[in-house]
């Protein structure tokens, strides 16, 4: 074989190898990996509380990356019924859900707003819509203190009230909703302190803090945090 012929041979080989290794490469296509999600979240404040309540906890979950969009927090009469406000929950929920296009939303609740929003779960079709609940420091089997008080909404919080009745009968968590809840040791308005957990929930015992402390307690945030992410 002459040189010239040589040559063809090994510029043939090398083009079979080149168009080959492209043909290789071609092969398996790089696919995007899809991005997380979440879902918004409403804020439910309790007996004498508003809107206000959530700012500290607010201005955390936008430092941890949420649209001020995706958080919501509303203020309703604390005079009138659970079963009332429940109804502005939803409506509250529902308001959430269309201004974000979300399936689903988290619900965040702090004393008696655990009752009303346990209420929305579990009489007004709630749990079709709402993914994570959480309530911190609810007196969600009653609280003493409501002895000292007068509004229906505050007598609806007593140990053995009807509202606590219908709540907690059968099942304290219904529906595929995820609960949880946190309460301390040092609550001075939840008494007894383990009013708070619920059958079926994550329960989780805080440090030693106060009522409204609770809420701007970084540990708490994180793990309030961590459990609707």
């Amino acid at each position: 074989m002459n040189i010239s012929s040589m040559m063809r041979r090994i510029g043939i080989t090398a083009i079979i190898f080149v168009a080959s290794a492209a043909a290789t490469l071609t092969i398996t296509p790089q696919h995007a990996t899809a991005a997380p999600t979440r879902n918004p979240i409403l804020f439910v404040h309790g007996w004498l509380g508003a809107a206000w309540n959530w700012q500290s906890m607010v201005s955390r979950f936008e430092a941890a990356g949420y649209s001020s969009a995706e958080l919501r927090a509303f203020s309703y009469d604390i005079t009138q019924s659970n079963e009332l406000i429940a109804e502005e929950v939803k409506a509250e929920a529902d308001a959430l859900r269309g201004a974000t296009g979300a399936s689903k939303i988290d619900i965040v609740s702090h004393s008696m707003g655990g009752l009303n929003s346990r209420w929305y779960l579990k009489f007004l079709d709630g749990t079709r819509y709402v993914d994570d609940w959480v309530s911190i420091g609810g007196p969600n089997h009653g609280t003493e203190i409501a002895y000292g008080c007068f509004d229906v909404s505050c007598e609806e919080m007593r140990p053995g009230s009807g509202l606590l009745a219908d709540l907690n009968s059968g099942d304290e968590t219904p529906g595929g909703v995820t609960y949880g809840t946190w309460w301390s040791p040092c609550d001075e308005i939840i008494n007894p302190d383990q009013s708070v957990l619920l059958n079926g929930a994550a329960n989780t015992k805080t440090g030693c803090l106060g009522h409204v402390a609770l809420l701007g307690d970084a540990t708490v945030f994180a793990q309030v945090r961590d459990f609707v992410a």
